[in-house]
């Protein structure tokens, strides 16, 4: 029931603030024992967990941005013939198999081993082999 109400109150926060997607700033940021609180106590706990979670939104927001901008800065250097069609994929999807890029696969994992090399996409497995990357 307590995630449950957490999730509505922060659709209830997005739909407040005309946001087009939800955040989960209060389901991260509360913890089980503010969710036993009442009155100016959860309000208060409210209030922590809100400005914490959007401290840490915006710091991820940031990373994701530079790291973005870095993936988009080293593509010119990129030759293989996919190669943009792939930046898309990298720069709109959370994680990416190689298998799933529009290349070969050969090239597709040659092009993430670039990408890792130049710094641009983190492999995200730790992985030898079914690896997925990501910005």
């Amino acid at each position: 029931a307590g995630a449950t109400g957490l999730l509505l109150a922060d659709a209830a926060l997005a739909r407040a603030l005309g946001w087009r997607h939800l955040l989960p700033l209060l389901a991260i940021g509360m913890k089980q024992r503010d969710l036993r609180k009442r009155g100016d106590d959860l309000r208060l706990a409210c209030h922590h967990a809100l400005s914490a979670s959007a401290l840490d939104a915006v710091r991820l927001a940031a990373d994701l941005a530079r790291r973005g901008a870095r993936l988009q800065e080293v593509a010119p250097k990129l030759r293989a013939k996919g190669a943009s069609g792939a930046i898309d994929m990298f720069l709109t999807r959370d994680a990416i198999a190689p298998a799933a890029l529009p290349l070969p696969d050969r090239a597709a994992r040659r092009l993430c081993d670039r990408l890792v090399a130049l710094g641009a996409v983190r492999e995200l497995t730790g992985r030898d082999s079914f690896r997925l990357y990501g910005v």
